[in-house]
């Protein structure tokens, strides 16, 4: 399956200066898979190194530091010459031996025509207890598929050239037959293992059961983090998380069986494990963003929208009314979750409470110093007060924009855009 990550892993290989590369990512979202795959363009070999599968090579980083002896011990154990500007060494779930994410800036100094890739999951646990190599390694996140690679992978790659292009108007053929497959999308996802099974078989019902295999093994992954907060209160949390999206958080309310103090150390560590991702409120308005942005206010988005839909049992196969399906919280959710994949995971939405009037936009970016603030809604410009106050108040911002499941469209003397929905991650990349 064609990723994005693709290209960007070709470039870091023909970078002259190409550090250790770390790639960052939940479990499940096609790290090692992609790595593997990546592994082929290289002239020589690509050389494993699992360190979960295999402890017994622990001993090889925690021996000391010297990345030219660990390169040679790692050659004898895998019985093979690991050669330097040929092949790629990939380090497999280098979380679980932690000296060997500390040796990687040995091989950056010592060895630098190596080419070195480490993905691992839970990596965030592990690094947060390190000190990071700063200017010695480099970081690239992955996500779930998102909507063109979906469609990319399901042999639907005119359509999926169509939402990567410039937004315009478009046949109502065309626009609708993109619809339908948004509408699988809602039901099936971006994890990798959804997507191949549904794009060999197109079998919605084998795929529910692999999104419950999916769900458990991340429930299960919660064992690991009981050094750090309690177990059934992540689950407490996973649920509340998963039934408020578009909603503002609060930790008193995510879980009435814990503390406020025990609520928030368990939805924080869930941002470390990347299974949800935290929206913060910017109020007032203000560049940079992440300056104006609310420890307080909030909302979260879940890390994949086949499986928030699977945990709230929402069954998009049988809906047909595109208004109501394509408004609410899981329209939320795809919205936010193209922007997270498109933004690096950094996203924000703006409210202002004032006794006189409230007002809030689902959507906040930035692009370059341009405000982009982004409204998920199906009606009239009269339903879009909150916009139209945060346009008349800030002259600075462009274009205000409104992605529902109608035609694009523009009311230049209201600086507002349409857009169809399916538009949401080229917002996040393009210039709009």
């Amino acid at each position: 399956m064609k990723r994005d990550i693709d290209a960007r892993l070709l470039q870091w290989k023909e970078s002259v200066d190409h550090k250790p590369l770390i790639v960052r990512g939940a479990r499940q979202v096609g790290k090692s898979w992609s790595i593997s795959e990546f592994g082929r363009s290289f002239t020589g070999r690509t050389h494993l190194v699992n360190l979960e599968k295999r402890p017994d090579w622990h001993g090889i980083f925690e021996l000391n530091l010297d990345a030219k002896r660990i390169l040679a011990e790692l050659e004898i154990v895998l019985n093979n010459p690991i050669r330097p500007g040929e092949d790629l060494l990939f380090i497999d779930e280098i979380q679980a031996c932690p000296k060997a994410i500390s040796a990687l800036r040995y091989f950056f100094e010592q060895v630098p025509g190596l080419h070195v890739i480490c993905a691992g999951s839970l990596l965030e646990f592990a690094l947060r207890d390190l000190p990071f190599p700063v200017g010695r390694v480099q970081l690239m996140d992955m996500y779930p598929m998102h909507f063109a690679e979906f469609l990319e992978a399901t042999g639907q790659s005119m359509l999926a050239n169509v939402i990567l292009s410039r937004p315009e108007k478009i046949s109502e053929t065309i626009h609708k037959s993109i619809l339908e497959s948004l509408k699988i999308y809602f039901d099936i996802g971006g994890m990798p293992a959804c997507v191949a099974y549904y794009a060999e078989t197109r079998s919605i019902l084998r795929v529910r059961e692999i999104q419950d295999d999916l769900l458990a093994t991340m429930r299960q992954d919660f064992l690991k983090y009981t050094p750090y907060v309690n177990t059934n209160c992540l689950n407490d949390i996973l649920s509340a998380v998963a039934g408020s999206t578009g909603q503002q958080i609060s930790y008193t309310r995510l879980s009435q069986h814990y503390t406020s103090p025990t609520n928030k150390k368990a939805f924080d560590l869930l941002i470390t494990a990347r299974v949800i991702y935290k929206v913060a409120c910017i109020s007032p308005l203000s560049l940079p963003l992440r300056e104006g942005a609310s420890l307080k206010k909030f909302k979260a988005l879940f890390l994949d929208i086949g499986l928030l839909s699977r945990l709230q049992g929402v069954d998009m196969g049988y809906r047909t009314d595109y208004h109501s399906l394509f408004r609410g919280a899981i329209a939320e959710q795809f919205v936010g979750q193209e922007l997270v994949a498109s933004r690096k995971g950094i996203v924000y939405y703006w409210a202002r409470e004032a006794k006189s009037s409230q007002a809030e936009i689902d959507f906040l970016i930035d692009r370059e110093g341009v405000l982009i603030p982004i409204e998920v809604k199906s009606g009239a410009s009269g339903r879009l007060k909150s916009l139209h106050l945060l346009l008349n108040e800030h002259a600075e911002i462009p274009h205000g924009y409104i992605l529902s499941e109608g035609a694009y469209g523009q009311i230049p003397d209201q600086r507002l855009t349409y857009m169809p929905i399916y538009f949401a991650g080229y917002l996040g990349r393009g210039d709009g």
